[in-house]
């Protein structure tokens, strides 16, 4: 695995494509390394003439762990943040845009397409905001403005991710983390669950790392309300999220979309917070659109066995 020194950390990232055609970065949520992009994604964008960069998150995969720092307490984080308190965290999102912005530095890149999916959308519009000139366009799918006042998790959501945070050894880890994807992940496009139990076995043999997972949590609790940011954004932007989303709401992605000058919101129909094999080639459609600055209106819904969808401004 390719590693680079930036912003003061071990940065882990795989690159795919030739180094010649426009720059394509994912930066991928929450406790997620850069393995959870699914490759038939990232092929599709490389067969659309891309040079995709994926790369894990600080106290993720193998980037940086920030062990020198403690694991916070995210049910008194999450709690503060409610009631609009300040609270320490040892970092914030906006360290997590400087890694990315480090990252292309690192590798000579200038300006780059960004793609951010969840905490990852949250990561892409402040670089989007702070680096403008360096911002060829944002996609934040399953994302949020991070304004108060926007609903949250619903209960079931809440209470599997507090439980799959409270997992230690390796079984009860797996087994947590599965009943998060049953209660988060797409209700008209699931995951086999081999698969799911595969993918996670895969991240955890790789680089897990609970404690970060839980100080990035902090991270987002620590960074507040982007929508000042999100109105400073200039480049086209694309918001994609599924209206079955039950970690982050759909209207989190609307008032995304609202904050934005100019961003189209393409909401799919039965899409959760993941991302389905069934809703990969819709998913390819909508970047190749949106990177190419072509995006239109409207466009075809899926067939009747397949999400609905539908494109406003």
């Amino acid at each position: 695995m390719a590693t680079v020194q930036a912003n003061g950390i071990t940065i882990a990232y795989e690159t795919s494509g030739n180094p010649l055609d426009p720059p394509v970065l994912l930066i991928m949520g929450l406790g997620m390394q850069l393995i959870a992009w699914p490759s038939d994604l990232v092929d599709g964008l490389v067969e659309q003439g891309y040079y995709v960069i994926r790369f894990d998150n600080r106290d993720i995969g193998l980037s940086s762990k920030l062990r020198q720092h403690k694991k916070p307490n995210v049910a008194w984080a999450y709690l503060k943040s409610l009631a609009g308190l300040r609270h320490g965290a040892a970092y914030t999102l906006n360290d997590m845009a400087d890694d990315a912005l480090g990252l292309l530095d690192a590798l000579g890149i200038a300006r780059a397409h960004l793609v951010g999916a969840s905490m990852g959308g949250m990561i892409a519009q402040i670089f989007a905001a702070r680096f403008p000139a360096r911002t060829l366009s944002l996609t934040s799918i399953m994302s949020s403005s991070g304004r108060r006042g926007l609903p949250g998790p619903s209960g079931a959501a809440r209470l599997a991710m507090m439980r799959s945070a409270g997992a230690r050894d390796r079984k009860a880890m797996v087994e947590r983390v599965i009943e998060v994807y049953r209660v988060v992940g797409s209700p008209a496009f699931p995951t086999p669950e081999r698969v799911l139990r595969a993918n996670i076995e895969r991240a955890i043999e790789r680089g897990d790392n609970p404690d970060g997972v839980a100080r990035q949590m902090a991270a987002t609790f620590a960074s507040g309300d982007r929508t000042p940011l999100l109105r400073k954004i200039r480049c086209p932007a694309l918001v994609i999220h599924g209206a079955a989303d039950a970690l982050v709401p759909l209207a989190c992605g609307v008032d995304t979309a609202q904050a934005i000058p100019g961003a189209r919101l393409h909401v799919i129909e039965g899409m959760g917070h993941d991302f389905p094999a069934q809703l990969i080639e819709r998913l390819l459609a909508l970047l190749e659109q949106h990177l190419r600055g072509n995006m239109v209106a409207e466009l075809p819904p899926l067939s009747p066995h397949r999400a609905g969808s539908g494109t406003h401004h």
